[in-house]
C-alpha cells in the first residue's frame, strides 16, 4: 500500500474513534457548547438594551444589538469547542495511548490529523447549532449573497483549523485534561475583550490595543461584513492571515511535541 493510501486509512479510522469517542461522551462538548449559548441569551435579554445603546446612533435597538452580537458568538463558539480538543489529547496522553500509536505501524500524522478533523468538524456543527438559536431569537441576514454565505462558512472552518491545532499542542504539552483545560482558556476570554460585544472604538484608549491587535477582531469584522454587509476593509486579510498563521504555529508544534520521546 503507498504512503498517500496508509495515512488516508489511519486518519479515517482515528477520526472514526474520535467522533465516537465524542458521541459517547458528549457531556463536555455541550457544557463548552453551552457557554455561548449563554452569553448570546444574557447579552441580549439582560444586557442587551443598555449594551445596544452603544451601536448605531446611541438608541437602544436589541435587535440591531442582536445582529452586530451574533458573529462574534459564532467564533466564541470556535473557540469553546476546541477546549474539548486539548482535553481530549491530554487525557489520551495521561492514559498512555498516545505512547501506544508511537509503537504501532501506523502513520503518525494520522493521529494529529484525526483529532483535528474531528474537532473542526463539531466546531461546525456547534456553529450551526449556536446559528441555529440565534436565528431563534431574531437575528437576520437579508443581504448577505449565497457567494457571501458560503465565505463567511469557510472563513468560520478556517477559524477553527487554526485554533485547534493550538488546542492540540496545548493538550500535547499539559500533563493531564485539567491543566489542558485551564491552558486553553484563552481560547474563550480573548473574544471577551474583541470587538465580539462592543466597538473597539468605544474602548479605553489604553485597553483598545489589546482588542484590536489580536485574531478574534479582524475575524469579527470580517464575519459582520459578510453576513451584514458592513464594512470589511482591510480585516478580511488580517483574518486569513491570523488563521494561516496560527495553523502553521500551532501545527508545527504539535508535530514537535508528538514526536519527542516520552518521559
Amino acid at each position: 500500500m503507498s504512503v498517500p493510501s496508509l495515512a488516508l486509512r489511519d486518519t479515517s479510522t482515528m477520526l472514526r474513534r474520535n467522533l465516537l469517542h465524542a458521541r459517547r461522551y458528549p457531556s463536555l462538548t455541550l457544557q463548552l457548547l453551552l457557554t455561548p449559548v449563554m452569553l448570546l441569551l444574557l447579552f441580549v435579554y439582560v444586557f442587551g438594551d443598555a449594551m445596544s445603546a452603544g451601536i448605531g446612533d446611541g438608541r437602544a435597538d436589541r435587535s440591531a444589538y442582536i445582529a452586530y452580537l451574533v458573529p462574534g458568538l459564532l467564533l466564541m463558539t470556535v473557540g469553546s469547542t476546541t477546549i474539548g480538543t486539548a482535553v481530549s489529547v491530554a487525557t489520551d496522553m495521561a492514559e498512555g495511548i498516545m505512547a501506544r500509536f508511537r509503537t504501532m505501524a501506523i502513520h503518525r500524522g494520522s493521529v494529529l490529523v484525526g483529532h483535528v478533523i474531528g474537532s473542526v468538524l463539531q466546531c461546525l456543527v456547534s456553529v450551526l447549532l449556536v446559528g441555529a438559536v440565534a436565528v431563534a431569537i431574531g437575528f437576520r441576514s437579508t443581504d448577505a449573497t449565497p457567494l457571501e454565505w458560503v465565505a463567511a462558512f469557510g472563513l468560520l472552518a478556517l477559524f477553527a483549523l487554526a485554533l485547534t491545532w493550538l488546542a492540540v499542542g496545548m493538550g500535547l504539552s499539559s500533563p493531564n485534561a485539567e491543566a489542558a483545560s485551564n491552558n486553553a482558556m484563552p481560547l474563550i476570554f480573548l473574544p471577551l475583550v474583541s470587538s465580539a460585544f462592543v466597538p473597539v472604538d468605544s474602548m479605553p484608549g489604553w485597553f483598545r490595543p489589546v482588542a484590536e491587535y489580536q485574531p478574534f477582531t479582524p475575524a469579527n469584522e470580517t464575519l459582520r461584513g459578510l453576513l451584514l454587509g458592513t464594512g470589511i476593509g482591510h480585516n478580511g486579510w488580517l483574518a486569513v492571515a491570523w488563521c494561516l498563521g496560527l495553523a502553521v504555529l500551532g501545527c508545527l508544534w504539535s508535530r514537535k511535541l508528538f514526536r519527542r520521546d516520552p518521559k
